[in-house]
């Protein structure tokens, strides 16, 4: 299970991406930070205030912090350019000079400012902050990739049944973002979990099912046809890949099950990504694999925003923060050679 960390980490210290931190002052990201600068895995950007964040580093013994750029957005040289393309961004909208000067002062904003200035490549946030928090100003600034305009989450469940998926690695989505997509948002979450399998689980040709409890039209039910319509939906966006539906779970993993419910399918018996009809479905199905199965459950990775934005759980470990930096970064490698 480690196997796939490592190559994570080796991708983003081969091709050193700008990562942000909005929580400087945050403890486990503090300790996150440290190691990733030790390791040299990313470079990273701190927001907070300077005094503050280096008197933590000091007291936690974090010998390394040095190594990152610390900036307080309140104080920053750029912070009226910054306020002047936010102004620009939100006009439409109503926004003012004023609210824009104000909003810059926010690290999560401030964060988002330097992405779309090309200042840095990603970001991560959310161990002190809520998942809202942490997308509204992404959504606001960033915006979604084009053609997309639903955001998703896609967990990593590293198992160990490596007959199924890419050696026991599978990628789930949605799991985090939107309760219950219809047709044409369940085609986007596909296609941009297809892309981080491989950007991010480096699955260069991603098999791609979306899941029902129907095979093939063995049952009949108003939720099936919207899995058959996002299928078809999904194949129209991304021709490239490899998508199917609706197939049942054991007839997207299991050959002996695919040759007999859906025989000519380019992807049942071969799954690697899962697209589950609901956020009920994603976050149950992932955290029962994850419990009874003694799975890893990396993530969830955002997907969907054109540039690398990832939400933390407010309940993460040192280690999730530092795996979720070399994740953003992966996606920020993959981004930059798919412009």
């Amino acid at each position: 299970m480690l196997n796939l960390i490592n190559e994570i980490v080796a991708r983003a210290k081969a091709n050193r991406q700008r990562i942000v931190l909005p929580e400087g002052t945050e403890e486990r990201t503090l300790k996150a930070a440290n190691q990733i600068l030790t390791d040299e895995v990313a470079d990273l950007v701190l927001l907070g205030k300077p005094e503050e964040i280096h008197e933590m580093a000091v007291k936690l013994g974090l010998g390394n912090i040095g190594k990152a750029s610390i900036i307080d957005p309140e104080v920053s040289p750029v912070h009226e350019e910054y306020a002047q393309l936010l102004c620009e961004i939100r006009k439409s909208k109503g926004m003012t000079i004023e609210e824009a000067r104000k909003l810059t002062s926010n690290p999560l904003y401030y964060g988002c400012l330097m992405i779309k200035n090309n200042d840095a490549d990603g970001m991560l946030a959310g161990a002190r902050n809520t998942t809202g928090n942490v997308l509204r100003p992404a959504l606001q600034i960033i915006k979604t990739l084009p053609g997309i305009s639903c955001v998703s989450g896609a967990m990593l469940l590293l198992t160990h049944a490596p007959e199924y998926g890419k050696n026991g690695i599978l990628v789930v989505g949605d799991v985090a973002v939107t309760p219950i997509p219809d047709a044409n948002q369940l085609a986007q979450i596909a296609v941009c979990t297809a892309q981080t399998a491989k950007a991010v689980a480096g699955i260069e040709n991603p098999k791609v099912a979306l899941l029902s409890f129907s095979t093939k039209g063995s049952a009949k039910h108003e939720v099936v046809d919207r899995v058959v319509e996002a299928t078809k939906i999904a194949q129209q966006m991304a021709p490239e890949l490899d998508i199917d539906g609706e197939l049942q779970a054991d007839a997207a993993l299991v050959p002996e099950v695919a040759a007999g419910k859906a025989p000519n399918s380019p992807v049942a018996g071969r799954a690697d990504v899962l697209i589950v009809p609901s956020l009920e479905v994603g976050n149950i199905s992932y955290k029962l694999v994850q419990r009874l199965g003694h799975a890893d459950a990396v993530g969830p990775v955002l997907q969907g925003i054109a540039r690398p934005v990832n939400d933390l759980s407010r309940g993460c470990s040192i280690e999730d923060v530092y795996r979720m930096i070399a994740i953003t970064a992966n996606q920020a490698i993959a981004a930059k050679s798919n412009c």
